[in-house]
């Protein structure tokens, strides 16, 4: 019985972990000039934004996968604890199973919802020598198209 509970109390991570899924891409972008020794004269080149691209970064849950593994994970552990012995072994409780599962369900479709979103822009610099160089920002847009730029071991900034 202490195995079947113990299985059974490890279950709903396992199960309602699988009802969420987040879809995330990473890419970095560095200059080995970055690295240069101290002595070197600091470089800068100079560009124009030529163009923006946004990223939405959602999480997507399945509620009715949330409820349904929810509902079973529940039933079976309030059926296990809600049980008792009776004259001819251990009983299991309906009540007890009915209870479980819908709180299973209702922990389970609230698990699998989406957790909100976070967006990401890639600003695509033209450069004075030819390049097309694309570089990420998480919180928030610093620049617009047609902005001219400067693009230092500082950073990319607003030319001045």
């Amino acid at each position: 019985m202490r195995t079947t509970l113990l299985a059974l109390l490890a279950l709903p991570s396992l199960a309602l972990s699988g009802c969420v899924h987040t879809y995330a891409t990473t890419q970095t972008w560095g200059d080995p000039q970055a690295q240069a020794a101290p002595q070197q004269p600091p470089w800068v080149r100079y560009g124009r934004v030529e163009s923006i691209r946004e990223t939405v970064y959602r999480q997507q849950g399945d509620p009715a996968g949330g409820a349904v593994a929810g509902a079973l994970i529940g039933g079976l552990l309030g059926s296990a604890l809600g049980g008792h012995h009776g004259h001819y072994g251990y009983h299991h409780s309906g009540a007890g199973a009915l209870v479980g599962a819908v709180g299973g369900a209702m922990i389970g479709a609230a698990a699998s919802q989406g957790q909100g979103e976070s967006r990401s822009y890639q600003v695509f610099v033209r450069f004075e020598d030819g390049g097309l160089e694309p570089f990420v920002f998480r919180d928030g847009l610093p620049f617009q198209v047609g902005d001219e730029v400067a693009f230092s071991p500082q950073g990319l900034m607003r030319r001045q």
